[in-house]
């Protein structure tokens, strides 16, 4: 256990050290935050402040990235995960007691603590001197037309900016006159799986998934075996708001406490480890859909450095009618997922989403409205 004490430490050493360069200094993200943990400078800094054997059994055992499938264009591409993520995924996997090291309260107390911090400072006027550098890494200069302020200086924080508003008209719903379509309920990496099972054989591979304890409700839960489940992760380039996939009434909403590990999709599909979706924190939103009456439920799971979930337009308030491609809320920096779960029966998903899902392994690179599938 000393050796995985002195990895963590080192581990936490490292993430304080990139929090405080991104929090003190107008540094472009790339040198910090979002240096891509394949390049080489990324790993002669964490070279510097992790142990040798630790850096390369990380290193041996995970990726530095994703494979992603472009749907317009069926390409797939490789994806950097940033450093930060890199130490998100060295924090929870560290040593060889993993499933004990995933429940250190020292782990559980660092995200909670890095991730209030960061929310905080890009809380602050002076964090405006983030959102020019921010652009320029993830080159978002032509994206800026499809907002409502498309001007960066029109943003009084780094955390306004980034839970930015998109024009509705950037983001048409497919079909907009079929109510028995599903759309895509963010900018995002998608996953689809006609059921759940096939999902936790497929992609959720970590020890202690269920929809009840997602949900956090047993009884809610049972009304979703046999259902199908689609997951949408936004990496921290993406528009970070989340829209309605289908349209119908609000009936509760339940936000449940959690943790704020990584929610990449290594830290998914690593078998034998903790599932990350049942321990972070979440809002589980349950909809009444109009067009059939069953319920819907649409969960906001925040991720490492993600510090708020929120949601807009008074959407929260339980009776209210929403309309699909309608925007709920917003992330506030950082990475995070948004999770739908249908009932049994409830929609048919799009073949190409299924097939990259389950044959390739990989995630879709999808936009709001965007046909997810239909009910038939």
């Amino acid at each position: 256990m000393p050796d995985t004490q002195t990895g963590f430490d080192a581990s936490a050493t490292a993430l304080n050290a990139l929090t405080n360069a991104a929090e003190n200094h107008p540094e472009h993200p790339q040198y910090n935050l979002h240096r891509p943990a394949d390049h080489e400078s990324a790993h002669s800094w964490l070279a510097k402040v992790i142990p040798p054997n630790a850096l390369n059994n990380l290193e041996n055992r995970f990726h530095l990235g994703n494979y992603v499938i472009d749907r317009q264009t069926g390409e797939k591409s490789f994806e950097a995960m940033s450093i930060y993520v890199r130490l998100g995924m060295h924090l929870l996997y560290y040593g060889s007691e993993q499933e004990k090291a995933l429940h250190w309260k020292e782990t559980l107390n660092l995200l909670k603590y890095q991730s209030e911090k960061m929310g905080r400072e890009y809380d602050t006027p002076e964090s405006k001197a983030h959102i020019e550098p921010f652009i320029t890494s993830f080159k978002l200069e032509d994206s800026l037309a499809e907002m409502v302020k498309p001007d960066p200086n029109d943003y009084a924080t780094f955390n306004e900016f980034f839970g930015r508003e998109i024009k509705e008209s950037a983001r048409p719903i497919v079909e907009p006159e079929n109510d028995l379509v599903s759309s895509s309920p963010a900018d995002c990496r998608l996953t689809a799986f006609q059921t759940i099972d096939l999902a936790t054989k497929y992609w959720i591979k970590g020890f202690g998934f269920s929809v009840a304890r997602l949900l956090g409700d047993e009884e809610l839960a049972r009304r979703f075996d046999g259902g199908s489940i689609v997951i949408a992760r936004l990496a921290p380039q993406d528009y970070h708001r989340w829209h309605a996939p289908v349209s119908g009434t609000v009936e509760n909403i339940k936000d449940i406490q959690g943790a704020y590990y990584t929610v990449n999709p290594q830290a998914i599909n690593e078998s034998g480890t903790l599932d990350v979706f049942c321990e972070n924190k979440r809002s589980v939103m349950m909809i009444k859909r109009s067009s059939t009456g069953s319920p819907i439920a649409v969960i906001a799971v925040g991720a490492m450095l993600v510090a708020s979930i929120k949601y807009v337009g008074g959407v929260d308030q339980p009776g209210t009618e929403i309309r699909r491609g309608q925007c709920l809320g917003a992330f506030y920096y950082g990475g995070s997922t948004v999770i739908v779960l249908y009932p049994r029966s409830e929609i048919v998903l799009d073949e190409d989403l299924v097939k990259n899902s389950m044959d390739q392994d990989c995630e879709t690179l999808m936009k709001v409205g965007w046909h997810v599938g239909a009910k038939e």
